[in-house]
């Protein structure tokens, strides 16, 4: 028995069952708007894309779901339910320290990602799951790159998600960008020159 537990622009979520397991299906929705052919063909590609990263981030020692099995003709990702809590709301609810304590772990866990080159793309505390560790979920906007400017933008998505989300508490971003100068295998102070930048520019667009 299958069941639809989220539906977004570009895909939707499904709560399965495979050999035993309960999982959770990414299926990527046609757009009617396309060419069938060209729909497909973004729509697998984007599936083979995903699973890679999921695959490589695992690699790189960061909590993500198992990926069980990847659909490339359904454009369907099948991975591991992980029936935690999500970020989000656990943040809102525990104490000063243990926010602290898991505003490090994200900046830990984002280091990893981008010393072996992956970009999340969506960094929000919505797509972070807590069970006895903090997964990271949905890089369907994810990419693989090495430049300063990726990893800046990446880490000024959360920025922005914890001011949207988090306001009341000021200080669990700088909290994310100490664990994420502790495992960072480059030079922290470029990345974090980069994040003011990006930071500036965005005030300069809203501003104009």
């Amino acid at each position: 028995m299958e069941r639809v537990i989220y539906r977004g622009a570009e895909a939707e979520i499904i709560l399965s069952r495979y050999l035993g397991r309960e999982v959770v299906k990414k299926r990527r929705i046609p757009k009617s708007y396309r060419l069938k052919e060209l729909d497909f063909r973004l729509r697998s590609s984007r599936t083979r894309e995903e699973a890679k990263l999921i695959m490589e981030s695992r690699k790189a020692g960061v909590p993500v779901p198992i990926v069980y099995d990847v659909d490339l003709l359904n454009c369907t990702l099948t991975m591991e339910f992980v029936k935690g809590e999500r970020v989000k709301e656990l943040l809102s609810r525990v104490s000063k320290e243990e926010r602290r304590d898991i505003c490090v772990e994200i900046g830990k866990n984002i280091a990893k990602l981008h010393n072996r080159g992956i970009i999340h793309g969506d960094l929000t505390t919505s797509n972070m799951i807590f069970l006895k560790r903090i997964y990271f979920i949905d890089f369907g906007l994810g990419s693989f790159s090495k430049e300063i400017e990726d990893r800046g933008v990446d880490l000024h998505l959360l920025l922005e998600a914890f001011k949207s989300a988090h306001s009341e508490h000021e200080d669990l971003f700088s909290y994310v960008l100490e664990g994420y100068r502790e495992k960072y295998d480059g030079d922290f102070r470029e990345i974090k020159r980069k994040l003011d930048e990006i930071s500036k520019r965005g005030r300069y667009i809203k501003w104009r």
